[in-house]
C-alpha cells in the first residue's frame, strides 16, 4: 500500500479546528482521578462520530476504540485523568474553560495529557479517509486512574481484558520528539513509634517525631548518592508527606511517618531500594518500619484492583523494530530526524514494558514541563504532527515486519 505522506499531514491540519474543539470540550469537563465518566462518554461520542469500527468501556471504566481486525495488533494509549488545579491564583486564566488563540490551546489537561487523545481519535479519522486499514487491529485507549497509580489501567487491561499488544504507543507529551524510556518510582512509608506523655514533662515518654530528625538528615545525604544511568540518568529521592499522631499539642508523639518518592533508574530494584533505606544507621537506630504503600482506591465505575505502588522503569532499544517504526514515520512526514530520548517523569509504560514486557515507544503533543504545572498549555501544530503520526505508524510496522521477513 502506497502512503501519500504529503496528504495526509495535509488532511492532519485540515482537521486542526476539530481536534481544537475536541479538545477543548474534553478540558471543560473536570476529570480528576477517580472522577473520568462524564470526559470518557464525551470520548465515546467523538469516536464514534469520527467512524471508529467499535467503541467500548471495559469494567474498570477504560474507553477502548478499535479500528481494523487485522493479525497485528497495535495499541495507542493516552491517559484522560488530570491533576487537579492547584492555587487557582496562580493560573492566569480559568484551568476548566482555557484558552485558544492562533497558536496554543490553554487548559488542565492539554498537555497532560488529553492532546494526546484528541490527536488519536483523528488519525482514527484518517485512516478511514485513506482506507489505511490494512492486516492490523488498531486500539485507541482513554486509560483512567493513571495520575494516581500510572500503570494500574493497563495492568486491569493486560490482566483481565487479555489486551496484549505487539507494541504500544504512548502519546504523553514528547514536544513531538520520539521517547524510549523513563524512570521507574516507587511509594514508600517510614515510620517510627513512640510514648506519648504530658508536653511538661517530655523526659517521660519517647518522642516519635525525634526519631525520624536524623532520618531526615540521612535519608537527604542518601539521595545524592543513587545510583546514575547514562541514558535514563540518576535516582532520586525526596519526603513528599509527614504525619503524626499524638494525643494533643500539649503531649509528645508517639508516632511519625512520612512518605518517600523514590525515582529508580535503569539498574536499580524495589528489593534494593528498601534495603538502602532499611541500612541507614538512623532507621536502625529508631527501629523504625519501612514498607512500600499499597493502592486499592476505586475507579470511578467502583471497580478495586489493588496493586502495591512499584512502578518499573523501562528502556526500548533504540534499534527495535518498534522504535524503528516511530521514527520512519517522523522522517517521512516531515522530512527530518527526530530526536530520541526519554521522558523525566512517569508513564503508562511501567506496566506495559515494565511489567509486561510489551515494547513501547512514546510520541505525543505537548510539553513536559507543562504537566501539572498552573497555565498548561499546548500547541495546536503538535496536535496536527501527531495526529498524522499514529495514521502511518501501523502500516510502516507492517512494512518493517515484512521486511524482517524476506
Amino acid at each position: 500500500m502506497k502512503i501519500e505522506f504529503d496528504e495526509i499531514l495535509k488532511k492532519a491540519k485540515s482537521y486542526q479546528p476539530e481536534m481544537t474543539k475536541f479538545l477543548r470540550d474534553m478540558v471543560r469537563i473536570p476529570s480528576e482521578s477517580q472522577q473520568e465518566k462524564e470526559v470518557i462518554l464525551r470520548i465515546k461520542e467523538e469516536m464514534e462520530k469520527v467512524g471508529f469500527d467499535k467503541v467500548e468501556i471495559d469494567p474498570m471504566g477504560n474507553i477502548i476504540g478499535t479500528i481494523g481486525s487485522g493479525k497485528h495488533l497495535i495499541a495507542m494509549d493516552a491517559h484522560i485523568d488530570t491533576v487537579g488545579v492547584g492555587e487557582l491564583k496562580n493560573w492566569d486564566f480559568d484551568p476548566y474553560e482555557g484558552f485558544e488563540d492562533e497558536k496554543y490551546i490553554g487548559g488542565r489537561g492539554t498537555s497532560d495529557q488529553e492532546g494526546g487523545m484528541a490527536s488519536m481519535v483523528y488519525a482514527g479519522k484518517i485512516i478511514k479517509d485513506f482506507n489505511l486499514e490494512d492486516d492490523y487491529t488498531l486500539l485507541v485507549t482513554g486509560t483512567v486512574q493513571e495520575e494516581d497509580c500510572d500503570g494500574l489501567c493497563w495492568q486491569y487491561l493486560i490482566e483481565e481484558m487479555d489486551i496484549k499488544p505487539e507494541f504500544v504507543v504512548i502519546t504523553e507529551p514528547t514536544s513531538c520528539n520520539i521517547y524510549r524510556g523513563q524512570r521507574g518510582r516507587m511509594e514508600i512509608k517510614v515510620s517510627t513509634h513512640g510514648v506519648s506523655c504530658h508536653g511538661s514533662a517530655p523526659e517521660r515518654g519517647d518522642n516519635a517525631i525525634f526519631k525520624m530528625a536524623p532520618i531526615l538528615q540521612e535519608l537527604e545525604e542518601l539521595h545524592e548518592n543513587l545510583h546514575d544511568d547514562p541514558f535514563l540518568g540518576k535516582g532520586t529521592l525526596t519526603v513528599s508527606e509527614i504525619f503524626y499522631s499524638s494525643p494533643s499539642r500539649c503531649a509528645v508523639a508517639d508516632g511519625c511517618s512520612i512518605s518517600i518518592d523514590r525515582r529508580l533508574t535503569h539498574g536499580e530494584t524495589p528489593e534494593g531500594a528498601m534495603d538502602e533505606i532499611r541500612n541507614l544507621p538512623s532507621v536502625k537506630k529508631a527501629g523504625a518500619e519501612v514498607e512500600m504503600y499499597d493502592y486499592q482506591k476505586p475507579s470511578y465505575t467502583g471497580l478495586v484492583y489493588p496493586t502495591k505502588t512499584y512502578f518499573p522503569s523501562w528502556v526500548q532499544k533504540e534499534e527495535h523494530i518498534a522504535t524503528q517504526t516511530v521514527v520512519d514515520a517522523y522522517q517521512e512526514l516531515f522530512d527530518d530526524n527526530p530526536l530520541v530520548d526519554k521522558w523525566t517523569f512517569s508513564t503508562n509504560g511501567v506496566s506495559i514494558m515494565g511489567r509486561y514486557g510489551i515494547p513501547c515507544v512514546g510520541f505525543g503533543p505537548g510539553h513536559e514541563q507543562e504537566a501539572h504545572a498552573p497555565n498548561e498549555k499546548t500547541e495546536k501544530e503538535h496536535l496536527v504532527k501527531a495526529a498524522a503520526m499514529y495514521a502511518v505508524i501501523p502500516n510502516l510496522y507492517l512494512k518493517r515486519i515484512e521486511n524482517q521477513n524476506q
